[in-house]
Parts: C-alpha cells; sequence; structure tokens
C-alpha cells in the first residue's frame, strides 16, 4: 500500500522558518521524482518544488531563493525548508510521488500571519 504522510505545518510570523518532511512507504522512492505542490484558500493547487531521483529541482518562480527541496534515499523522506516565509505563502502543502501517478499525502497546513 502507497501512503505519503506529511508533516511540519502549522502557523508562523512573516519573515519565518518551517520545514515541512513526507515519510513514502509502498513505493521505491528513490527512483521516483517527488514534488511539493501548495493550494491557497480559493486557487488551484500548483507545484511549488520538485526533486528528481537524481536530485535535480525545480522551483515555483514565487519561491525561488527562499525554498529548498531536498530527499533522503534512506529513509524514503523528502524535505521543504522554507525560510523568508510571507502571507501569501500560506496554503494547504500536499507532497507528491511520481508526478501523474496521483499517489498524495493529506496534506499539511502552513498559515503564515502575524
Amino acid at each position: 500500500q502507497v501512503q505519503l504522510v506529511e508533516s511540519g505545518g502549522g502557523l508562523v510570523h512573516p519573515g519565518g522558518s518551517l520545514r515541512l518532511s513526507c515519510a513514502a512507504s509502498g513505493i521505491i522512492f528513490r527512483i521516483v521524482t517527488m514534488g511539493w505542490y501548495r493550494q491557497a484558500p480559493g486557487k488551484e493547487r500548483e507545484l511549488a518544488a520538485a526533486i528528481t531521483s537524481g536530485g535535480s529541482t525545480n522551483y515555483a518562480d514565487s519561491v525561488k531563493g527562499r525554498f529548498t527541496i531536498s530527499r533522503d534515499n534512506a529513509k524514503n523522506t523528502v524535505y521543504l525548508q522554507m525560510n523568508s516565509l510571507r502571507p501569501e505563502d500560506t496554503a494547504v502543502y500536499y507532497c507528491n510521488a511520481g508526478k501523474n501517478l496521483g499517489i498524495w499525502g493529506q496534506g499539511t497546513l502552513v498559515t503564515v500571519s502575524s
């Protein structure tokens, strides 16, 4: 059974930092592209960052220079380090495995507010 479990969301002040984690099971983690998507209230889900099996990364323009995606294949875990957070980063953040394979986590809420 494939499962993605996110953690690390919460409430943070503007300018603060959070690190999201996504633990995967039931997949050959090391060979799949992993991604973090986000969905703000009233908006469509969008890609925030992705990392391939080889470690190549891709970021949305809105998060470049502030967010860093990484993976630990030994722990079957992908991370999203988020720095200099802004109110517009407020969203539910979802972990995705394998792009269009339809494998999603349950989401974790990040709220950036003073």
